[in-house]
């Protein structure tokens, strides 16, 4: 099974890990690594770490999506974004980019980015022909319920999985009528996106369901809140320094069930994690 991306051919017979880069101040987990716009060494110097500790490719995001997180003017979000950018794309790895601004996609793709990863699956005015347009890059399509202001006030209602299923099979319909071709297509379900704890772990229980939709699966569980409310309580969660090893059963899990990519904060330990996963399944 192949990523097909701007610049690499992404092997996703086995797992890969794409470290998380916050390029914001204000990330729910607490890790943003830009406070001012033109700072970008401290950027710059975390992506070096993750590299360092085994990622696979780096997810590069100037605007928060936690919940109730207000939406970023287009020019600060291209000011925090592209200078790191133009950097981390000279480093020999794939470089995907979370965002939902055609604009912004159009510039990172214009610099050598080689994934978009959308949370808003390309409904934003402009995005699904940005992409479509463009010969190769890879694309992640997110499900989320409403938006980031309000999607954790009135949660998604019913049965998550078909409603999330039908969703994610829409929106690559979508791609391959504009004749994008289906190795560049990786679905997310959206962990933590409107959706309860509950809704959250029958995702993962039922990704079969999801798998079966025929694409690659992204799967971004890292220090979310549904890891806190299972090692705590929905009212009462687990604080973020605490879900590290939450977080890397639940990645495990995704990955034993089908996931090929996992989207993470804590590189080094999920790669770990996965090694001994890998030993067991070449035993």
């Amino acid at each position: 099974m192949i990523w097909q991306t701007s610049r690499f051919r992404i092997d996703l017979r086995r797992p890969q890990v794409m470290g998380i880069v916050n390029l914001t101040p204000d990330s729910f987990s607490g890790d943003g690594r830009l406070s001012e716009p033109g700072d970008v060494r401290a950027a710059l110097a975390y992506c070096e770490r993750l590299v360092s500790q085994g990622a696979d490719l780096l997810d590069l995001g100037a605007e928060s999506s936690r919940p109730g997180a207000a939406p970023l003017p287009l020019e600060l979000e291209r000011q925090r974004l592209l200078p790191v950018l133009a950097e981390v794309v000279r480093w020999g790895l794939p470089i995907s980019v979370d965002t939902y601004k055609s604009e912004v996609m159009q510039a990172a793709l214009d610099l050598g980015a080689d994934i978009i990863n959308d949370i808003w699956a390309l409904r934003s005015r402009g995005a699904l022909e940005v992409v479509s347009a463009h010969p190769s890059c890879g694309i992640c399509l997110m499900h989320m319920h409403r938006e980031p202001q309000t999607m954790q006030v009135q949660p998604i209602q019913g049965d998550v999985v078909p409603q999330v299923r039908a969703f994610l099979a829409q929106a690559a319909q979508g791609l391959r009528q504009q004749a994008v071709a289906a190795e560049r297509v990786v679905l997310d379900p959206g962990v933590g996106f409107g959706k309860t704890a509950a809704q959250n772990y029958a995702l993962l229980h039922r990704q079969a369901e999801l798998m079966a939709l025929g694409y690659p699966l992204l799967a971004a569980w890292s220090r979310k809140s549904a890891i806190g409310a299972a090692l705590g309580s929905p009212e009462q969660p687990a604080p973020l320094e605490q879900r590290l090893p939450g977080s890397l059963a639940a990645a495990l899990l995704a990955v034993e069930r089908g996931a090929r990519v996992v989207r993470v904060h804590d590189v080094r330990e999920t790669v770990q994690a996965l090694k001994v996963w890998q030993a067991v399944q070449a035993s």
